[in-house]
């Protein structure tokens, strides 16, 4: 549904007909933008606000730009907590998230973009990007993204937007046409585009971005002895916590059910990550002070988790987008727990695919895969060699270098309300 169809729009003008202009005297601005829903939308922001910061001046990245990270929901006109909304699909509900996520534009009809969502619930938005201009807007979350193609057609103002999944599939709802790029992870996720109707020249597979301290090898035994754990042993993380411990619940009800069979593990220690949940992490230290177990122990939240992960032999953890890329970047061998749903699915999929990782799903099948580790602890070599092709520790910084290709390079561009189009065929089925 076109409003107006146009080349690139003029910038909105005063009542005495002057062309607005931006202050000189300001500093060039990036934005970023995240949604809180979950943690590794944010997390890949900052990363990416870290590699910027690392190069400027250099790759043309300005020396004196302003780095905003933001949070889309923050300029919703009605507010809520995208955390909690996205904890409701952590239960019982879960297949219905499943559904759709994995069937709602993903075949032939396809969304494009539009100002519609960005007139009704974010003209806070429309207002930031007239008083900033940014250079550029890099968005890790759907609604960002929609909300900053709304808000470049509604001001005029002409900026790149490059769009980040961070998960090994695409989402129906990125907005297609008027994306400038997709940085994704992976060919399989190009392939994904191409029936979209997105040109090569708007698809980068840079993998997805992750914090610093995974691109530089480090002193193993020097970490191992700084964390406290033995350097005798293979160090299995058990990532069992984040942000919000909701998403956790049935990851963590697995993990309880194997607790009593750790100690027949003798060459296995165990390091249990609860995140910032203090509350669990003393329930975990009691259980196993009763339990006396000796081969494990509990870390509160760990800075630097790089140096962690490299210090370590293998991971038990969840297919979240972000988590799984540490552990590829780390060089951690993975073994994820439990049924994954939605863009967890398609990460266990693509995992398990290139021989990356291993799965169980019940707490019967993990303690069966611990047993063969522990006996046969050189099979962990076979998922780094297959992993490696999947490694991007420098994503972040590759993100920026392309962004900034696209600084200073208008397009011509047109105003809708809402874009749907007829793609081709699909590359993948879910």
């Amino acid at each position: 549904m076109p409003e107006q169809e146009q080349n690139t729009p003029e910038p909105r003008t005063e009542a005495d007909g002057a062309a607005m202009a931006p202050d000189t005297a300001a500093r060039p601005v990036i934005t970023i933008m995240h949604a809180s829903v979950g943690s590794g939308h944010k997390a890949a922001a900052n990363a990416v606000a870290q590699a910027i910061d690392r190069m400027r001046g250099t790759c043309g990245v300005p020396a004196d730009v302003e780095v905003e990270v933001i949070d889309i929901l923050d300029f919703g006109r009605i507010k809520f907590d995208g955390n909690k909304t996205a904890a409701s699909f952590t239960g019982a509900t879960r297949p219905i998230y499943d559904i759709a996520w994995r069937y709602t534009l993903t075949g032939r009809v396809l969304w494009g973009g539009g100002t519609g969502w960005s007139r009704v619930m974010f003209p806070a938005f429309n207002e930031y990007i007239e008083s900033k201009r940014p250079l550029a807007v890099i968005a890790t979350h759907i609604t960002a993204a929609n909300v900053a193609v709304g808000a470049r057609m509604i001001t005029g103002f002409e900026y790149p937007i490059v769009c980040i999944p961070t998960d090994y599939e695409i989402e129906g709802w990125w907005p297609h046409k008027e994306t400038d790029l997709f940085c994704v992870a992976t060919e399989y996720m190009a392939e994904t585009l191409r029936p979209r109707l997105v040109e090569e020249s708007r698809i980068a597979i840079t993998g997805i971005p992750v914090r610093g301290g995974f691109e530089s090898p480090s002193d193993r035994s020097e970490d191992r002895r700084r964390f406290g754990i033995p350097e005798d042993k293979t160090v299995v993380l058990v990532m069992a916590g984040a942000s919000l411990p909701q998403p956790y619940v049935r990851f963590r009800a697995a993990i309880e059910q194997t607790l009593p069979f750790l100690r027949r593990f003798e060459n296995m220690h165990f390091v249990f990550l609860p995140g910032r949940d203090r509350e669990y992490a003393e329930r975990l230290r009691r259980i196993f002070e009763a339990m006396k177990l000796e081969n494990v122990m509990v870390m509160d939240y760990v800075e630097d988790m790089a140096s962690l992960m490299t210090a370590s032999d293998v991971a038990i953890l969840k297919s979240g987008g972000l988590a799984v890329t540490e552990c590829l970047c780390a060089r951690l061998p993975m073994i994820l727990l439990g049924r994954s749903y939605g863009q967890e699915k398609a990460n266990t999929t693509m995992l398990t695919g290139f021989g990356a990782c291993m799965h169980a799903t019940t707490a019967r099948e993990l303690i069966t895969t611990l047993n063969r580790i522990h006996g046969h602890p050189e099979t962990l070599k076979a998922l780094l060699v297959n992993a490696e092709a999947l490694r991007c520790p420098h994503a972040a910084e590759d993100i920026v270098e392309q962004t900034m290709g696209l600084v200073g390079t208008p397009r011509p561009r047109e105003r809708h309300f809402a874009e749907f189009y007829w793609g081709g065929k699909p590359a993948h089925t879910r």
